[in-house]
């Protein structure tokens, strides 16, 4: 077991503790001088193939210096709003619009309503008349063409027609790249506005306007979060401490990264650098393998392949636990704004170190094409080789719920796979089914991931498809009780989200991924059965 008393850094606010042996890797980037040349925006460093990609995506590095430019005019578009009678945020955006927005809200306490779905019940749960009159609808999408976010705003633009507000186009709150389909229509229908900056990708985007417009006006203090953010990027390539340089080695040390929140303040940053790291560095065939857990010392946070980290907002370095078996092999301490910062840049450390892009994402349209694909042509023909009791069996030669997770639980059996659970279902009202990630991991030694479908595609999906394909996959969908149109598409929700499903699981099964598909005929009873199922194995 590490000691995370072995090695600390603190500098601009956060502290970095571990353990784990990085000696080697700190001073591989010292010497080289990458923390520098990343702060120079230097587009050479991941070699010559990633250099084009790389010099339009480095601004993240000092994005926070033009997003100070934000702070008045949301604080001023935000008192417009309360005198309108409106004191609630929702977000339609997927991936990075909507993972860093949900973590501050999570940690101020916000109570944003993040729509990063397709499930019909989720969303129809938004659109109720009397949230409708008090809500604004932040429409955030980089591209501007995001076919959820797109689909999303149709919905809210004919509810809020439903309650009698016509004249809507001041409820809506754009942020796009410029030059997007999305930046013409908000001018058109005379829309807000907000800019993002085009040299920042999704995952990197935090500080812009696609994390501080939602949650300035949902009532966070961004001036707070720029300035924590500035203060620790007085600290890249310094000649004293530097916690983002061990923090990138020891990303980099295994294959296998789990995170937990450590309760010290910081909530669900785990969701955000889950993305961030399985995006940025899940391809060419390897990387490193993020996995969130519901908290410090769940079930599959340790392993001889994977490194355990706890994050919090204390000050102190290191939590309270009683026991030098209990601590995590390493610990990330500090502010929020501060916290966005490091890991940005650890994972271009990591990504250096590795000999991986941590820029592109070449995988991640695969599954959206296959999505367009079916929804032009249809659903494929699929019939379940077995049915119990509430549960189709897809993909599995088992006649029971639990042979088929026992059936996946065997071909994780080797020391590299990793199982990966993705459940195209309700986050809000399917959240019991997501017990499941920890009842898999206490019954192997792989790790096990979570991903909500299809969130998960704007994030872990890149590591599916392009990471170590050791990958084991199960696949949960759910009958849809009250589906929901989408004004001007030939598709329901309901109907995009099985296309979604469809999509992904052709992309895995093209590659030969072992995938098996549990679909639940009655959710909740489903739910029940599959935890019930899970719990009689060994």
């Amino acid at each position: 077991m590490s000691d995370p008393m072995g090695k600390m850094e603190a500098a601009g606010g956060l502290a970095v503790t571990t353990g784990v042996d990085v000696n080697a890797a700190v001073e591989r980037l010292r010497t080289e001088g990458i923390p520098a040349k990343v702060a120079a925006k230097d587009a050479t460093l991941w070699g010559p193939e990633a250099e084009e990609e790389a010099a339009i995506r480095l601004g993240w590095v000092d994005t926070f210096v033009k997003s100070k430019e934000l702070v008045a005019p949301l604080a001023k578009l935000r008192a417009e709003l309360h005198e309108q009678g409106v004191d609630h945020i929702a977000l339609a955006g997927m991936g990075g619009s909507s993972l860093a927005p949900e973590v501050i809200s999570r940690t101020l306490d916000l109570g944003i309503s993040i729509l990063d779905t397709t499930d019909p019940g989720q969303i129809l749960a938004e659109l109720g008349e009397d949230a409708l009159r008090r809500t604004a609808v932040v429409v955030s999408s980089k591209s501007g063409s995001t076919v959820e976010t797109d689909s999303q705003r149709r919905a809210f633009e004919k509810a809020f027609e439903g309650i009698g507000i016509t004249e809507h186009a001041g409820r809506f709150v754009f942020v796009t790249d410029p030059g997007s389909a999305l930046e013409a229509l908000a001018t058109k229908q005379g829309s807000h506005l907000f800019l993002a900056d085009a040299t920042v990708g999704g995952r990197y985007s935090a500080l812009t306007a696609f994390g501080l417009v939602p949650t300035a006006l949902a009532g966070a203090d961004i001036a707070e979060l720029i300035d924590q953010a500035e203060a620790f990027a007085a600290t890249i390539g310094s000649e004293g401490d530097d916690p983002a340089v061990v923090l990138g080695a020891v990303i980099a040390a295994k294959p296998t990264i789990t995170i937990a929140d450590d309760g010290t303040g910081v909530v669900g940053l785990g969701d955000w650098a889950e993305q961030l790291i399985a995006e940025s560095l899940g391809k060419d065939g390897k990387g490193t393998l993020p996995v969130v857990l519901e908290g410090p010392a769940a079930a599959g946070a340790r392993g001889s392949d994977r490194v355990y980290a706890t994050v919090g907002g204390s000050s102190t370095g290191l939590p309270s636990s009683g026991s030098s078996l209990a601590m995590p092999d390493v610990v990330v301490n500090g502010p929020l704004g501060a916290q966005f910062l490091a890991w940005e840049l650890a994972t271009a450390y990591a990504g250096y170190l590795i000999g991986i892009d941590p820029f592109n994402q070449p995988n991640v349209t695969e599954s959206k094409n296959n999505t367009n694909r079916i929804l032009a042509d249809g659903l494929p023909d699929e019939r379940p080789h077995a049915v119990d009791g509430s549960v189709e069996i897809y993909g599995s030669h088992a006649e029971t719920v639990a042979g088929a997770l026992g059936e996946l639980l065997t071909n994780a059996d080797n020391e590299t796979a990793y199982i990966a659970v993705m459940a195209y279902l309700d986050r809000i009202d399917d959240a019991e089914v997501a017990k499941l990630r920890a009842e898999l991991a206490e019954r192997t030694g792989a790790p096990v991931t979570w991903g909500w479908g299809p969130r998960f595609l704007h994030s872990t999906g890149q590591f599916h498809k392009g990471g170590r394909p050791t990958g084991v996959f199960l696949q949960l969908t759910g009958e849809v009780d009250d589906d929901l149109d989408i004004p001007g598409r030939e598709y329901t929700f309901a109907g995009l989200q099985a296309a979604q499903a469809a999509g992904d699981r052709q992309a895995l099964e093209s590659r030969e991924r072992p995938l098996v598909r549990l679909h639940l005929t009655d959710r909740k009873r489903g739910i029940n059965q599959l935890l019930h199922a899970v719990r009689e194995l060994s």
